[in-house]
């Protein structure tokens, strides 16, 4: 859906999911990201238990039990600079125990990477004043002067989007939670979430929920939950 549309169709089921992905076909398949995190969000009625579990980490006590209040799956946000959206897995706003509200977007991972990174989107995108524009929009927005060339891409729009719709909806909270169904040994998407927080020289753990700053009067948080393994089978 495009992101200046303010009009939102129920999904009354699982596979109702599938049709709201930018390729229903291609991105619909058994042991992906996609179709892993559909299931896993879908058969609960509140949070999936590893991420209720990492409420439970916040050093803030009123994040521990949010109400999940809306859930859009394939969310797009519209980033700074002209190009394309960022398409957020999920997006989810939620009611905090104190009455403030989160911002939540969630990044659903099994082996796929988190694709470029800033110096290959640098390639890919051109020298441009738009390119320019849009990369420091995005700094602006999470709290930093600049990204490396090493950092994924990725994360830094999806970090963003969290922000931007916290704004829009007045949040108090935004959050990036990767929601990671790895069957990897080694798993290097786990290495680039490091790198990432490490910006804000941090550091965490899987299954942790962190701060890392108050950037515009928003408190930005990102975590890291480890999927249950059955929902590659569905």
């Amino acid at each position: 859906m495009a992101s200046t549309n303010r009009i939102y169709r129920r999904l009354n089921s699982v596979d109702d999911w599938r049709t709201v992905l930018a390729d229903p076909i291609k991105h619909w398949r058994t042991g992906y990201s996609a179709k892993t995190l559909a299931y896993a969000w879908s058969e609960t009625k509140s949070w999936p238990p590893e991420i209720a579990a990492l409420w439970q980490t916040s050093p803030n006590p009123s994040l521990h039990n949010p109400d999940p209040l809306l859930m859009l799956a394939e969310h797009q946000v519209k980033l700074p600079g002209s190009g394309f959206d960022s398409q957020n897995d999920l997006f989810v706003i939620a009611k905090c125990t104190d009455g403030s509200l989160l911002s939540i977007m969630v990044e659903g991972k099994v082996d796929e990477s988190f694709g470029p990174t800033v110096a290959k989107w640098k390639v890919d995108e051109g020298s441009s004043p738009n390119r320019r524009a849009r990369l420091e929009g995005l700094c602006t927005l999470i709290g930093l002067e600049s990204a490396p060339d090493a950092i994924r891409y990725q994360l830094l729009h999806r970090t963003a989007s969290a922000m931007i719709e916290a704004q829009r909806y007045n949040a108090s909270h935004a959050v990036m939670l990767v929601h990671s169904f790895t069957t990897l040994t080694i798993d290097k998407n786990w290495d680039d979430f490091l790198a990432f927080i490490s910006l804000y020289r941090q550091t965490c753990e899987r299954g942790q929920l962190i701060e890392l700053g108050v950037f515009g009067g928003i408190h930005l948080l990102v975590g890291w939950a480890k999927g249950d393994k059955a929902y590659l089978e569905k």
